[in-house]
């Protein structure tokens, strides 16, 4: 199987190398050339067009969905190469109408495609220890998941189009929910003396532990807030879509809601870059608002 991937970013990048020492023969595109250049291996194309037309199989992993759907639909999208045959996977976070319009596209074109968010950080990306939740067909599930266990530990078929992102969007409630209470509780404790290492070690016992207390309590602890890794525009983009989500459902998803209102707050005062874990600056009182 010939494999194309584009979007070579912090996720990307990782990915890519991980597929190309499996084994398979890989054709890249990134709009930052160097980046795709760099990826010692593998076939530099100079076009989306010219990537697709090449691969059996084409893995995107864009940053938003403006740049999904461009990719995908735009003047220049690649859904008219789409034909029978070939298979597309997007493994961006998006919407649930992004995914399903997306299927039905190249559904309409005689090619497969699968929604496969990911989840797992820049880490788990180049390690290839990443979390894949796929929706689409199970048969091209199947056919796609050898190259999804080049880049994943756990992959999953989650069910029809749009499962995959509806996974995903439920974990990246849980993420950010979660990072803000980590927050909030850390900075409570540490206000009034509490050896934070101590209460990290206890916490892993009790049933505050979570797998986000494990990635921001030492980063809370030791301020690095500034650090690079999960950058605040990040969380807010899927925190919009989880709650635009929420209200076209009829749904009332009050924690994501106020989460989002306090990463917004975070973004405006320029801290877009920082990592989730600035959200402290807001608990103690730094930021006003």
């Amino acid at each position: 199987m010939k494999v194309g991937f584009a979007g070579l970013g912090n996720m990307g990048g990782g990915m890519a190398r991980n597929v190309l020492q499996a084994g398979f023969e890989l054709f890249v595109y990134n709009r930052t050339r160097a980046k795709a250049e760099a990826l010692e291996g593998a076939v530099v194309m100079d076009a989306p067009r010219d990537l697709v037309r090449e691969a059996d199989l084409v893995l995107v992993c864009l940053a938003d969905i403006a740049s999904g759907r461009e990719f995908f639909l735009g003047e220049e999208g690649v859904v008219d190469d789409a034909v029978e045959g070939k298979i597309f996977v997007d493994h961006g976070t998006v919407d649930l109408a992004t995914s399903r319009d997306l299927h039905a596209a190249c559904g309409a074109q005689g090619a497969g495609f699968l929604d496969a968010p990911i989840s797992g950080g820049p880490e788990g990306a180049s390690a290839g220890t990443l979390a894949i939740m796929a929706g689409g067909e199970p048969d091209i599930f199947e056919r796609v998941r050898p190259v999804f266990d080049a880049m994943g530990s756990k992959v999953v078929h989650m069910g029809p189009a749009g499962a995959g992102t509806a996974a995903k969007l439920a974990n990246q409630l849980m993420v950010g929910v979660n990072s803000l209470a980590c927050c909030e509780a850390l900075t409570m404790a540490r206000q009034v003396g509490a050896d934070l290492e101590k209460l990290q070690d206890l916490l892993a016992n009790a049933w505050g532990q979570s797998r986000m207390l494990e990635r921001c309590g030492p980063i809370i602890a030791r301020e690095g807030y500034d650090e690079p890794g999960a950058p605040l525009r990040n969380i807010l983009k899927d925190l919009s879509i989880i709650t635009r989500q929420g209200k076209e459902s009829g749904l009332s998803v009050r924690a994501a809601e106020a989460a989002f209102g306090v990463y917004q707050q975070l973004v405006d005062a320029g801290l877009s870059e920082s990592d989730m874990t600035a959200a402290c600056r807001c608990v103690s009182g730094e930021l006003e608002g």
